[in-house]
């Protein structure tokens, strides 16, 4: 069976879904691998290290044309879709629940396809979990890049002209991004604290020395491992509890998203106005409409003072390591579906079934 490697065409994307490693794992498992010409190449990956470990280099339409898998980090385009026909197998992040459009075009070709941010969070999936593996690296860049926008640096420092105080850092979202924001800040020498719906991840954010702004989240519940979206009375009581965090913080990261659905607003203008002149927002959940009500998507916006960041959490600027850590959840997701090469379509298996969207032309979830 060939696999396709295509090279991303969204803005601002640098990493590539299978690296010359995996290339070469996969080959050695029995597949033939065909790259897409400088695929690799924004990943610092060349088209000659594909070729060391036999794969082949071709044009895009090639690749489409001969291929029965083929690979993306990011969702097929209108233009991908005019080169698949019902013989192919998709895999990448569709995000189908909030992208029935494109699912509608896939399912119109007769295709089939698989979506890697639909991967249920259960063990036996968490060496194929993309979201984790990506949103890993995105809480470390997160605070890296608070650090440089920042004005002040992080930790404790005593000089013969006085001493320097720690930065305050506010973390939104402890989940997998969150986690490593925490982490990482600490090790900077920062105070760091944090808040999420979920209770239980009150435990590991202490554990990694940082203090968690508790709120009574009765009736809250989280699903799949995932933070649901929080009621009105939840989401005031919650603003209450963090105003005086976010007021006093030198540095904001947002990490909290809802899969499907818009992202939640937890900083308002308002509040924003209240923030110490010179602080930074750094919000992750830009692509989603942003934690913060003031958020661009990759615009940086200075509200009284208040410096606000919207990314992404897609960390194309560490594009080699963020690319080796894909295509290695990709190799344990092609190994788990197949057997011999070959599809075994284990249509009850959990991971099977959610993480395929649409099989032959026909829509499985919406």
């Amino acid at each position: 069976m060939k696999i396709g490697i295509l090279k991303e065409t969204q803005k601002g994307e640098k990493r590539v879904a299978i690296t010359p490693n995996i290339a070469k794992q996969l080959i050695e498992n029995g597949f033939e691998v065909i790259v897409e010409e400088n695929a690799g190449s924004s990943s610092s990956y060349n088209n000659s290290d594909y070729e060391k470990v036999g794969a082949k280099i071709e044009r895009r339409a090639v690749v489409f044309k001969n291929s029965a898998i083929l690979i993306k980090i990011n969702p097929f385009d209108a233009d991908d879709l005019k080169l698949v026909d019902k013989s192919h197998i998709l895999m990448s992040q569709l995000y189908h629940k909030s992208n029935t459009d494109l699912i509608n075009a896939i399912a119109a070709t007769g295709a089939s396809a698989f979506s890697m941010d639909a991967m249920p969070r259960i063990s036996r999936a968490q060496d194929m979990d993309v979201l984790s593996s990506q949103s890993n690296l995105a809480g470390y860049k997160a605070v890296i890049l608070g650090a440089f926008e920042m004005t002040k640096i992080f930790p404790l420092m005593m000089t013969a002209a006085g001493t320097i105080t720690p930065s305050r850092v506010l973390i939104y979202g402890v989940g997998v991004a969150g986690l490593q924001a925490i982490a990482t800040a600490k090790r900077l020498g920062a105070v760091v604290e944090a808040t999420d719906i979920r209770m239980e991840t009150k435990e590991q954010t202490e554990s990694l020395g940082a203090k968690f702004i508790s709120v009574d989240n009765a009736g809250e519940e989280s699903e799949g491992g995932y933070a649901k979206e929080a009621s009105e009375d939840y989401a005031r009581r919650q603003k209450e509890a963090v105003n005086k965090s976010l007021f006093q913080a030198d540095l904001v990261i947002t990490t909290a998203m809802v899969p499907g659905r818009k992202a939640p607003v937890l900083i308002t203008g308002d509040q924003v106005k209240q923030m110490k002149n010179g602080a930074v927002i750094i919000d992750l959940a830009a692509a989603q409409g942003g934690n913060c009500e003031l958020s661009k998507m990759n615009e940086t916006i200075i509200e009284n003072g208040v410096k606000i960041i919207g990314t992404t959490i897609s960390p194309e600027s560490v594009s080699t390591n963020a690319s080796d850590l894909y295509a290695k959840n990709m190799l344990n997701f092609i190994n788990h579906l197949t057997d011999k090469n070959e599809f075994k379509w284990e249509l009850e298996e959990e991971i099977t079934n959610g993480t395929l969207i649409v099989q032959n032309g026909k829509i499985r979830q919406n």
